[in-house]
């Protein structure tokens, strides 16, 4: 195949270079190119300025193109390895290691720690704690009381009980233990204190029976206290409230008076001599009542959370029986 010569542009073509070569030379001479050069760049800018384009953005960055252009770049296996790479480099744990010994940090964690939103959530939740284990155990001790009733009424030949929304034996005794180890407490913190600061002064001899007698007086001069001083102040002791039950004495007061509080601590040393068959009584009677509820005319009934009987209407009725008893 014979080369063809190069074909030679026409008039035309050669007219029209010619006059952009000369053109360019005459725009470059005169400094025309430039001044084309910022009117172009300021009018770009101003394009880029202006609202329209601004719009225009907006749209585009919120149309679900860009968002599923996001997606797909997180979603990527590349990413993923990268951010983990990032996450699990040495550089990253320094840096948390800084942070977290900073001054701002500990600043920071104290201030979150003093916030009173932070403390009373602490508390109810210790409380809400307190208040389940609480519940579990009324539940149970409710069934133990229902159970250990039973078994005296089968064994002395009675009758089933009825339904009561009067407190039993063995609540009367898991609330008499909470009490009694409140008692002790104060008691050993009490006589500790005693023992230093006599010691400190005179020899004094714990085993003598001085020494016994005074503690078994002081004792017993502490639990009266105890007892007396929450009866009277809100009708229940630490123990009862823990428990879910209440002192009535039938006068609709949810605390018993100066003169039936003292009834009632006779009654309970007089239900103790027997060897304390006197409060064996609950398990016989229909309103559960031992010998120390007749004698001081008080009952224990069973109340909810707020201290409120769980049966307002056996409550009521108890009431109207028991005074149409005391006028018969």
């Amino acid at each position: 195949m014979v080369d063809q010569p190069p074909r030679r542009p026409s008039i035309a073509a050669r007219l029209l270079g010619g006059g952009a070569r000369s053109a360019r030379a005459v725009a470059e001479a005169t400094g025309i190119d430039e001044a084309v050069d910022v009117a172009t760049e300021e009018a770009i800018v101003r394009a880029l300025e202006s609202p329209a384009v601004e719009r225009a953005l907006v749209r585009v960055l919120e149309g679900p193109a860009v968002e599923e252009a996001v997606e797909r770049l997180l979603a990527s296996p590349g990413v993923e390895r990268a951010a983990i790479n990032a996450l699990d480099s040495p550089l990253v744990d320094k840096v948390w290691e800084r942070l977290l010994q900073s001054e701002e940090a500990q600043k920071l964690v104290e201030r979150i720690a003093e916030a009173p939103e932070v403390r009373s959530a602490i508390t109810q939740q210790g409380f809400g704690l307190v208040e389940d284990v609480g519940r579990q155990i009324r539940r149970i001790a409710h069934r133990l009381d229902a159970g250990a009733e039973a078994l005296a009424r089968r064994l002395t030949f009675r009758g089933k009980a009825g339904r009561s929304d009067n407190a039993g034996l063995v609540t009367r005794l898991l609330a008499i233990g909470v009490d009694g180890a409140l008692v002790a407490t104060v008691f050993f913190v009490a006589t500790g204190l005693f023992d230093f600061a006599v010691s400190a002064f005179t020899e004094f001899d714990r085993s003598s029976t001085f020494a016994i007698v005074l503690g078994v007086a002081f004792l017993f001069s502490l639990s009266t206290t105890y007892l007396f001083f929450f009866w009277t102040l809100t009708g229940q002791t630490p123990g009862m409230r823990f428990l879910g039950i209440r002192l009535d004495d039938y006068d609709g007061t949810p605390r018993l008076s100066p003169r039936t509080a003292i009834r009632r601590l006779l009654g309970i040393v007089i239900a103790a001599i027997p060897l304390g068959a006197g409060f064996l009584l609950v398990l016989f009677s229909e309103r559960r009542r031992g010998l120390h509820d007749r004698i001081g005319r008080t009952e224990i009934i069973l109340v909810d959370r707020n201290g409120d009987p769980e049966s307002a209407n056996l409550r009521a009725e108890a009431h109207r029986e028991e005074k149409a008893r005391r006028r018969g």
